[in-house]
């Protein structure tokens, strides 16, 4: 049976770029005629997608999935890690939750999981020309190594040849990539058959001698040197550029940068607008006098709700929300808005809580996890975006928390909520919500094209493509990925 090449993108440390180095190889891929999949065996992030079977994966592997033009599948990401606590995780494997872990019971506990993990793996494999598998992290953390399930331990599981990214634009980068190499054990060091410099800004001839030395001292070729991208795709974790509060503009939208914020990409549609600014805050100061507040999701709703209570972020919003601020809150956002939270079953550490008050609601956690894709029309909404009715809307539902109202969007008094992630990504959905906040304050709103998020996402994916197959030696990858290790 015809079995597919791996090639795997392994990083000197976390947010190096392999994320998208790794899309960029599926797009590429893709476009030269192969089949091809993404693959990390282990992601650990808040931002999550459910599939069309009900079952949850990580959204860098969805982006990949998304580059290479297939649907996303669970076997991408057999084991994603929802970190609830600084030491603990909710563990999901094959996009089903297994438990909640601290991290010491995880380490001891990972193992297990290698034939969740190879299965996966191997079923893609007989399904596609390429894998194009993500490490995690860096392989060079020597305290790790030896219980190892997705940088080198993965590799030699899967026998694939490894590309290292290093990252310039923190600095370092030839430390970065000779140390982690040294660090190495020798059969592992041997996987690495290039180097990629990622992130670069300025000439790439004042590098040239750099790049000569350090082959000198590993005898590793590097395969390219990509600029520093100004591409919008989305990012993986809260690591993400995007979590920062930036200048105000003619609209001005302020989302509440929780400390386990969750899914912050489900508002990227509002920063596609010119006349937009999006900022992510976490202060009264930050936060100003905002035209709307968003309430993102959280893996930690009755925490988080604490930390907005005890910065002084809580009664802030509902002092805006009483003066007609339009306020939206998505997920544990929504659930922040009702009368009252509770956590009997110790779901997310338990204990119960007032919340805000802004809607008429309770919500119960459970230890059943909602899992789904939703489609639907807005209906019976009133305020300031009533706008939106009859306008269609799509996404996903992922909590374990049950509030006693079905509808899909709660509002009263220009106060909404929804579970439904992806609710704004919607053709015509963002531009009806800028448009409403702009004719409150008297101005015009003059973008007249409907953003479409889907053909937007492909011009991203190809500009991604175009800029790393102009910026590295492809013939080498190629070579490298028909050689194997």
């Amino acid at each position: 049976m015809k079995k597919a090449k791996p090639i795997m993108i392994q990083g000197t440390m976390s947010n190096a770029g392999k994320s998208l180095i790794c899309a960029a190889l599926c797009r590429i891929f893709k476009q030269d005629g192969y089949r091809v999949a993404p693959f990390k065996s282990q992601n650990m992030a808040l931002n999550s997608f459910i599939t069309d079977e009900g079952l949850e994966m990580g959204r860098a592997q969805v982006v990949q999935a998304e580059a290479a033009g297939v649907l996303p599948s669970v076997l991408m990401n057999p084991i994603l890690l929802k970190p609830t606590t600084d030491v603990g995780s909710q563990v999901i494997v094959n996009g089903e939750v297994r438990a909640n872990m601290r991290a010491a019971d995880y380490f001891k506990y990972k193992k297990q999981l290698i034939p969740d993990i190879m299965n996966a793996y191997e079923k893609l494999a007989s399904e596609n020309d390429i894998i194009v598998i993500e490490g995690a992290g860096s392989p060079a953390e020597i305290n790790l190594k030896n219980d190892d399930i997705v940088n080198m331990g993965l590799a030699k599981m899967v026998n694939s040849p490894v590309l290292l990214v290093g990252d310039i634009d923190r600095g370092g980068v030839f430390a970065q990539l000779f140390g982690t190499i040294e660090l190495l054990e020798k059969e592992e060091s041997e996987r690495v058959k290039a180097t990629i410099i990622n992130k670069f800004r300025g000439d790439v001839s004042i590098l040239e001698s750099g790049i000569d030395m350090l082959y000198d001292l590993v005898h590793i070729p590097c395969t390219g040197v990509v600029p520093y991208m100004h591409i919008d795709i989305d990012d993986e974790d809260s690591l993400s550029e995007r979590l920062v509060s930036g200048e105000k503009r003619d609209i001005d939208i302020a989302v509440i940068s929780l400390p386990r914020i969750s899914n912050f990409t489900d508002f990227s549609p509002f920063s596609q607008f010119s006349t937009v600014s999006l900022r992510y805050v976490k202060s009264v100061s930050e936060l100003g006098n905002p035209d709307m507040i968003i309430i993102p999701g959280t893996k930690s709703t009755i925490s988080d709700l604490k930390w907005l209570r005890q910065n002084g972020l809580e009664a802030r919003i509902i002092q805006l929300a009483s003066a007609g601020t339009p306020i939206f809150g998505i997920c544990g956002g929504l659930q922040m808005l009702g009368k009252r939270i509770s956590d009997p079953d110790c779901v997310e550490g338990g204990g119960e809580t007032d919340a805000m008050g802004l809607l008429d609601f309770e919500t119960v956690f459970s230890t059943q996890k909602t899992r789904t894709q939703t489609s639907g029309r807005f209906e019976k909404l009133d305020g300031i975006f009533r706008v939106l009715n009859s306008k269609q809307y799509s996404g996903y539902e992922i909590h374990m928390g049950q509030s006693d109202n079905s509808k899909a969007v709660i509002n009263s008094n220009n106060i909404y909520g929804s579970y439904v992630h992806g609710l704004f990504d919607e053709d015509g959905v963002a531009q009806c919500i800028i448009g409403a906040l702009a004719e409150k304050k008297g101005l015009s709103f003059n973008e007249k094209d409907v953003f479409n998020a889907k053909k937007y996402r492909e011009q991203q994916y190809d500009l991604l493509a175009k800029t790393v197959r102009e910026s590295v030696d492809m013939k080498l990858i190629y070579d490298i990925l028909e050689a194997g290790v």
